[in-house]
């Protein structure tokens, strides 16, 4: 019975996932992936015979999406905060760096065709939506192979996103896409939304989010789609091979690309998002990286007394 339930553990979340997606459609939002991410755990636990692995996943997962969850709650109430809203800082900085003209409206009148998406538009459709999943997905690799680095990239992504939240909350900021519906800028289309429209690709919503406040469309400075491929570029850069370093730098143009090209973020958004991520690598590795060193050499330090400890307790007793 073990060895049946080994094999089907893999086939029975596969079938499960089909029929969600097909049912419901592609789940996206934040509390969805994580609950199909710690399914993905607990049958690689079943099929490598961990029978109560499974509590382990529960254990190290649901603190995460708690912080995460809570994280998109209050996301959404900051977009009702009585301060202003800016668009002209940003504007002015595009502007300069486009040489008088806005790099969106500039890529948009080059590149895009309202109703006729091209290869590349689909291209940046996945490259768009690969923000709800990669950081996670990695994550869930990390937590099956290197423990120790999935609870070091957990408080990297955690730090990242409210160092980003209160920002948000301080400096609420509309992206290209609105700023042009308030007639700040040319007429602009968001082209992710666009295609997925045009596909017909139905997605599903969140279970918690339905019916909330959870949407917060002037939390655009800094760019978290912008923030997590850097995260992840810095986070495998030191031990990363040539290969994969080309990857890891071509994942945050790509998504910058994305973000500007399908007028979701200012040239600046994506900047200070980088800026984020960089200080925040940084500053908390280091001191990471120095707690370590302390429970080393307290470790180390306390070896001795503890072996002279049980000689002294075995000579007492003996």
């Amino acid at each position: 019975m073990a060895r049946y339930a080994r094999w089907l553990a893999w086939p029975t979340y596969f079938l499960l996932l089909w029929h969600f997606t097909d049912e419901y459609g592609l789940p996206y939002a934040n509390d969805l992936v994580f609950c199909w991410l710690m399914g993905a755990l607990a049958a690689a636990c079943v099929h490598s015979g961990s029978w109560f692995g499974w509590v382990k996943v529960l254990r190290d997962w649901v603190p995460v999406m708690a912080a995460v969850w809570a994280y998109s709650l209050l996301r959404g109430y900051g977009a009702h905060t009585p301060w202003k809203v800016h668009y002209a800082p940003q504007l002015a900085f595009d502007k300069m760096a486009g040489f008088g003209q806005v790099w969106t409206v500039r890529l948009q009148h080059w590149l895009y065709t309202p109703g006729h998406p091209h290869w590349y538009d689909y291209l940046c459709t996945v490259v768009y939506m690969s923000h709800f999943f990669a950081v996670f997905i990695v994550m869930a690799v990390l937590w099956k192979r290197r423990h120790d680095r999935f609870t070091r990239l957990v408080a990297l992504y955690l730090a990242l996103t409210f160092a980003a939240f209160a920002t948000y909350l301080l400096y609420p900021a509309d992206p290209p896409w609105l700023t042009a519906q308030n007639g700040h800028l040319p007429q602009l289309t968001r082209v992710v939304s666009d295609v997925l429209t045009n596909s017909g690709m139905p997605r599903a919503g969140s279970i918690f989010e339905n019916g909330s406040r959870f949407d917060n469309d002037v939390a655009a400075m800094p760019s978290l789609h912008a923030s997590y491929p850097m995260l992840l570029a810095l986070f495998f850069w030191p031990k990363a091979g040539k290969k994969t370093r080309v990857l890891l730098a071509l994942y945050p143009m790509a998504m910058a690309f994305t973000l500007v090209y399908g007028a979701e973020h200012f040239v600046i958004d994506i900047i200070m998002g980088w800026l984020y991520t960089a200080a925040i690598y940084f500053s908390l590795t280091r001191w990471l990286d120095r707690r370590a060193e302390l429970r080393a050499e307290r470790r180390l330090a306390g070896e001795p007394r503890g072996r002279l400890g049980a000689l002294v307790g075995v000579a007492r007793r003996g």
